[in-house]
């Protein structure tokens, strides 16, 4: 049994992953305010509970750049106090157990590609829009992550008058309609015209950006995972449209789009790291 964490800058999700599953999930809000002492003792008492005899290691997701080899993540996105940590020896030192760190895009990439939709696949794409844009690379059945963790910024890409992010993104919603993304899918759900017409621009965003994925990696799947990808039914028709202006239309007509749909599949991936990288040679 594993560990699996999903730190994000708003919540911690964790859980004990056992044969593809995860066990007793639960979650708390993450007092990302609060000092680096603070947040790491609020971290230990999260964890705490389920560390048993039986649990081989532990696996974390974080919204940052990662160093993977010695477990440093850096500038973690809305926790301010975390600049510089080096989570895997911190962590290491208080449980006395492998630990091992990625980026949480990663993670999720990982757990679709073991657990989830993209299982039996050589080469997988995840891509998450929440309240920012992110992707996890999978290339000939490993992980790829890049020299800085940096591999899957796409968001980052730069686009029209901006990047990327802030078109594919709930930014879309805050920058040009006032409102969150959240707010915007209940209106559509109810058949509000001017929500399904954000939605409509979002998806044809998203398929820029997912042109983006494919000319830089041509894989066999892309997952659409993120809270945005909830209104993948209001969105899905516009981000198809703009896929078919693609160079190569073979590529896009063989190509599978999938959102996720399994809730701890980021779980089940930080744990996957631990399975992946940790177990088998006894070093992260």
């Amino acid at each position: 049994m594993v560990i699996g964490v999903d730190l994000g800058g708003t919540n911690i999700r964790g859980g004990i992953e056992s044969q593809g599953k995860v066990f007793n999930p639960k979650s708390e809000v993450f007092k990302t305010q609060r000092t680096l002492e603070q947040t790491l003792v609020q971290l230990f008492d999260f964890i705490r509970p389920m560390v048993q005899p039986s649990v081989k290691g532990i696996g974390i997701g974080v919204p940052s750049v990662v160093d993977v080899e010695k477990g440093i993540v850096y500038n973690v996105a809305n926790i301010p106090s975390w600049e510089c940590v080096p989570l895997k020896d911190i962590l290491e030192d208080e449980f006395r157990i492998p630990v091992c760190i990625n980026n949480d895009v990663n993670c999720f990439a990982l757990g679709e590609h073991q657990f989830g939709l993209a299982k039996g696949l050589k080469h997988v794409v995840a891509v998450t829009s929440g309240t920012g844009l992110g992707a996890g690379v999978i290339i000939n059945n490993q992980l790829f992550h890049g020299n800085n963790c940096g591999a899957g910024e796409i968001g980052l890409l730069p686009y029209l008058d901006h990047n990327i992010e802030y078109y594919a993104s709930g930014n879309l919603f805050r920058a040009f309609y006032d409102t969150t993304a959240e707010e915007a899918h209940n209106l559509a759900l109810k058949g509000d015209e001017p929500a399904l017409a954000s939605w409509t621009d979002f998806g044809k965003h998203l398929g820029e950006a997912l042109k983006c994925v494919i000319y830089a990696y041509d894989p066999e799947a892309i997952v659409l995972g993120g809270s945005l990808s909830k209104a993948y039914e209001f969105f899905k028709c516009a981000m198809n449209s703009s896929l078919q202006g693609f160079a190569y239309p073979e590529s896009i007509r063989r190509i599978k789009i999938y959102r996720s749909v399994n809730g701890n599949i980021t779980l089940l991936g930080a744990a996957a790291l631990v399975d992946t990288y940790v177990l088998p040679s006894v070093k992260c």
